[in-house]
């Protein structure tokens, strides 16, 4: 039984419409491995589900996602693993997000307050973002001293271009407005303040409206078109995380960020 996500199945046209809901009651969604855990379960959930055509994934009013739990224990256990133990630990992310892309329903994100982290990672390996227009989206992971994996740098490069990508992901404390996601093609709309799910909902709406066959067809030859040669270019992500690990820098950034000071990063 999942304790923080809710799947409600059966709405909007000729019930093709479902809502998947992440709360874990913190206040930001952080991303503990139960969290992930239970969200990729929600979307292979999926896989058998020939009704559903569209699937609108929501955090809170307050948060789509903080992203990575900094302060979970199973997860700040990863600096004495070892190696092969960390590798297989490090697989729930990429795990994740895969589960989500890999969904034949058209997805998209509601995205209130703030969108971070393991959270931007998230809502890029789905089909499509709305965003309100308060609401901000930071991508911290190289303040923090590691890499951005769970292949999000070739989703955002598919996305926004080269350009654009380096941008969000080297200028770690860089906070993205809405106006400035959409301008760059991160998000595809942007509504009003408390507003993102009922957009997001009525663009569920009129997919579902669509014949279902060609629908799941069209974005599944997009996806694979698109992101042919992301696993090629992303394989080295989570060994080069491990490797992030283990500097000083990753030390250095982690303390800063649980301290509220600005990090001095020597390369090492």
């Amino acid at each position: 039984m999942a304790d923080f996500v809710t799947i409600e199945r059966g709405l909007g046209p000729d019930g093709r419409v479902a809502v998947v809901r992440f709360d874990r009651g913190d206040g930001i969604n952080a991303l503990s491995p139960q969290a992930m855990r239970e969200l990729t379960d929600a979307a292979r959930s999926f896989e058998d589900d020939t009704k559903t055509t569209a699937v609108v994934l929501t955090g809170t009013a307050k948060a789509f996602s903080a992203g990575f739990d900094l302060k979970n224990e199973e997860l700040r256990a990863r600096n004495t693993m070892d190696t092969g133990t960390l590798r297989h630990h490090l697989k729930l992310g990429p795990r994740l997000t895969k589960a989500w892309y890999d969904m034949e329903q058209v997805t998209i994100a509601a995205i209130e307050g703030f969108c971070v982290g393991g959270g931007i990672a998230l809502a890029v390996a789905l089909d499509f973002r709305i965003m309100a227009r308060d609401a901000h989206i930071r991508v911290p992971e190289i303040g923090l001293g590691i890499n951005m994996s769970w292949q999000t740098v070739p989703r955002m490069l598919h996305l926004i271009g080269p350009a654009r990508t380096k941008q969000a992901v080297i200028l770690a404390d860089q906070r993205i407005t809405a106006e400035r996601a959409y301008e760059w093609g991160l998000v595809e709309q942007v509504a009003e303040p408390g507003k993102a799910f009922d957009t997001a909902y009525s663009f569920a709406e009129s997919v579902a409206a669509q014949p279902p066959l060609p629908v799941l067809m069209t974005k599944q030859t997009v996806n694979r078109l698109t992101g042919a040669l992301d696993d090629l270019t992303s394989h080295m992500e989570m060994d080069q995380y491990a490797l992030a690990l283990k500097t000083d820098d990753r030390v250095e950034g982690v303390a800063a960020f649980l301290e509220k000071r600005k990090p001095r990063f020597k390369g090492r």
